[in-house]
């Protein structure tokens, strides 16, 4: 069975203007297609077809970096619609609490996420992740993920060039500072806490 592209859990208009609708045309109807696009051809016929995203990015991950580049954005950009949302959610008590005792407070761990998006050099991610109990901001490059290092993503930003430049043209910090001030979808991250587990591309 091939992997489909999952619907936004927005309207398209829901993210302005930190985030156009024309972007997401092209960001989910394009990028991310694509990505899946190239992800099903590549396993057509081949012992990973019917087995789920994170199972194809294990074993491409180090053998085949075409399959894991198409296989890993394709698991990067469906985590990250669901990190995003049309108004800014609350974290929950547990999630709050971490915060705290990792950053400080919930706007200094937003100015960390901003500071590392804005110095992460060519493409990449910027990434709330947990592992061992304990909250840390991470990056990943290009197409590189989370979802199979032993950690479990909380919340993830786009931070190739597709995901901004038709809004805020160069002006990556732009971009960044609108959608970690009031678009991240903090019940999205405190579910991902509370299952303690990466989550599992639905598509």
């Amino acid at each position: 069975m091939a992997f489909t592209l999952i619907a936004l859990p927005y309207e398209d208009t829901a993210l302005e203007p930190a985030v156009s609708a024309e972007t997401l045309g092209f960001h989910h109807g394009k990028h991310h297609k694509a990505y899946l696009d190239k992800t099903n051809a590549a396993i057509a016929g081949t012992e990973l077809e019917g087995q789920p995203l994170e199972a194809v990015i294990r074993a491409a991950r180090g053998t085949n970096q075409g399959l894991f580049n198409n296989a890993a954005q394709s698991w990067n950009h469906g985590f990250y619609w669901h990190s995003l949302g049309a108004s800014e959610t609350h974290a929950s008590d547990e999630l709050a609490q971490k915060i705290d005792a990792a950053f400080g407070s919930v706007d200094a761990l937003k100015q960390q996420l901003q500071d590392r998006g804005a110095g992460h050099f060519a493409s990449g991610w910027v990434w709330l992740a947990e592992r061992g109990g304990q909250l840390s901001v991470e990056e990943t490059h290009d197409g590189d993920t989370l979802a199979d290092q032993g950690f479990n993503p909380l919340l993830t930003v786009d931070v190739w060039e597709h995901a901004y430049y038709l809004d805020h043209q160069n002006a990556r910090p732009k971009y960044l500072e609108a959608v970690i001030s009031g678009k991240l979808n903090w019940a999205f991250a405190s579910e991902n806490l509370v299952r303690g587990t990466a989550w599992v591309y639905p598509g």
